[in-house]
């Protein structure tokens, strides 16, 4: 019997370290009458298969038994048979597969009673007690094959301790979940990690305070960033190799605060940047304009928007379309997120003088015949692209301006002359991402007219307009009623009579007036054209173009 209790005595410490180090509580499976379990909701080969086990109903969720909560695969797939939010209890693989093992004996817990009893189970759950988190390790298969590589090519020799599982488990569930950002946090009293998904960040776990630091550290070292330097930023790149031919690039930054180094993973799926031009959002019109201004031998294309409305995206979609082998196209980034076959990248560095002017002016000596340059900040690189586009060159650019009018004033206001302005832009694109709604979930919403067209839809379509608001319960194919995003969209061609504007000195609000005399809806009517087709709820069109 003792040499027994010596053998259960590390796989004991196992599941108190995981516990402690994923935040979960703890249950010791052998206080828990496994005939009070809800039955009839999944049947035994499933929880066999997937090693977990339904413990009880409240309030709703669905608590959950498992020796391996890094398996988001296993949880997840529980999620989506069951329709029900899931709450995960670490207990010990032993007893669990034991368990699990008596469900095809007859008489089993699990299968034939269809109903599914609320039973508290808080007497047998305890919370495990935060220690030390230099826990033992602890060996387990990692979740869905992922391998942890550097930004060149070496493995992760790396130790499967909680630390390192819940940094995994983290990554994975932020690319199931699509999200952009990932963002650990560290408080005075609590820690927390969220996702930034469809554009709004939500919380996703609350690791205990005492794990911040080494979740800083580890992920420093997974960026080969330095571990002991915490008083001033870094910034660092990792890769996840999710199978032998998908791998997704991370951008990581540091940044000391108050309680601690808050870190931040942009992820940066190359997939994002393949969309097609007819899978960003424009209109018939829109796409038409734009394809027109590729199609152009010179000139200047400016996206705009603020940081996060899919600039890159868009500009990545033309550089695409044009990329073949009779054209040069090089590109001028800061950084360079997503590498593209076939076109010329460099990553700006200004501490040894390559900023985007120095860029640029070497691309000119290059023989281009497309030009891109992630983003117009100064006179010098403005000018220098102003050459580019009026010297037979196609250049495609970024600003941080609201609208396509305040993008002309913007570049006036830096110092570029009106005449090389009228004489080199050809098309502005203005945009934001406004998230979908869900077509299996989304609520019909009913709205007088005249509130309608006080919201700017015009009086002739409000009586007939069907509008959706997003469900907030969400469902199985959704979060909170939305899934994924779109593109609004105002494009302006450069017409004759908005250079003679320009060069007339016309400021941004006789430009706009004039882009809508001239037939170019602006943002916000292009939004409640979403809105009127069902694609979008007006809530999310007032929140993105307000």
């Amino acid at each position: 019997m003792e040499s027994t209790q010596q053998e259960l005595a590390p796989a004991q410490d196992a599941a108190l370290s995981l516990a402690t180090g994923c935040g979960l509580p703890l249950l010791d499976l052998a206080a828990f009458d496994l005939a009070q379990a809800p039955r009839g909701l999944l049947d035994g080969t499933f929880l066999q298969d997937r090693r977990v086990m339904p413990l009880a109903v409240r309030a709703g969720q669905l608590f959950i038994a498992t020796a391996d909560p890094a398996d988001r695969t296993a949880i997840e797939a529980v999620r989506l048979r069951t329709g029900m939010t899931t709450k995960c209890v670490v207990v010990e693989p032993r007893p669990l597969l034991a368990a699990l093992a008596s469900l095809s004996e007859p008489g089993g817990t699990q299968g034939a009673d269809t109903t599914a009893p609320t039973v508290d189970a808080s007497s047998a759950l305890r919370t495990a007690t935060p220690s030390p988190i230099d826990a033992p390790t602890i060996t387990v298969a990692p979740a869905n094959g992922l391998q942890r590589t550097a930004p060149g090519t070496a493995t992760d020799g790396a130790d499967e301790t909680p630390v390192v599982r819940f940094v995994q488990a983290t990554l994975l569930d932020a690319i199931r979940a699509s999200a952009s950002d990932i963002h650990f946090e560290t408080y005075r009293g609590s820690s927390r990690v969220r996702f930034r998904i469809d554009g709004v960040l939500r919380e996703e776990s609350q690791p205990p305070v005492e794990m911040g630091p080494r979740l800083a550290s580890r992920l420093k070292v997974m960026a080969e960033l330095d571990i002991a330097e915490r008083r001033i930023p870094q910034d660092g790149r990792l890769r996840l190799a999710l199978s032998d031919e998908r791998s997704i690039d991370m951008r990581v930054n540091t940044m000391p605060t108050l309680w601690g180094e808050k870190i931040v993973l942009r992820i940066l799926d190359a997939s994002a940047t393949q969309v097609s031009v007819d899978k960003l959002g424009f209109d018939a019109r829109q796409q038409r304009l734009f394809l027109d201004a590729l199609a152009l031998p010179q000139g200047m294309i400016l996206v705009t928007g603020p940081t996060g409305s899919g600039k890159s995206v868009t500009l990545y979609a033309g550089l695409n379309a044009l990329n073949t082998e009779e054209r040069n196209i090089a590109t001028a980034e800061d950084p360079v997120e997503i590498n593209v076959e076939g076109i010329n990248q460099v990553q700006v560095n200004p501490k040894v003088g390559l900023d985007f002017a120095t860029a640029l002016r070497a691309f000119l000596r290059q023989d281009p015949d497309v030009v891109m340059v992630g983003e117009i900040r100064d006179l010098e690189t403005a000018e220098t692209a102003v050459q580019a586009a009026q010297t037979g060159h196609l250049l495609l650019a970024t600003l941080h301006t609201n609208s396509a009018a305040e993008t002309l004033t913007r570049l006036r206001n830096m110092g570029v002359p009106v005449f090389n302005l009228a004489t080199s832009v050809s098309l502005i694109v203005a945009q934001r991402l406004a998230r979908v709604l869900c077509e299996t979930c989304r609520k019909p919403l009913s709205v007088p007219p005249e509130a309608l067209a006080e919201e700017g839809i015009d009086a002739d379509i409000a009586g007939d307009a069907r509008l959706f608001a997003a469900n907030a319960e969400g469902c199985g194919n959704c979060r909170k009623g939305y899934r994924g995003r779109t593109g609004i969209y105002e494009v302006v061609r450069v017409t004759p009579t908005m250079s003679k504007l320009i060069l007339d000195g016309g400021d941004s609000m006789k430009l706009a007036a004039e882009a809508r005399r001239e037939g170019f809806p602006s943002l916000r009517s292009s939004g409640l054209a979403k809105v009127v087709a069902g694609a979008t709820s007006l809530a999310e069109v007032n929140r993105v173009t307000a």
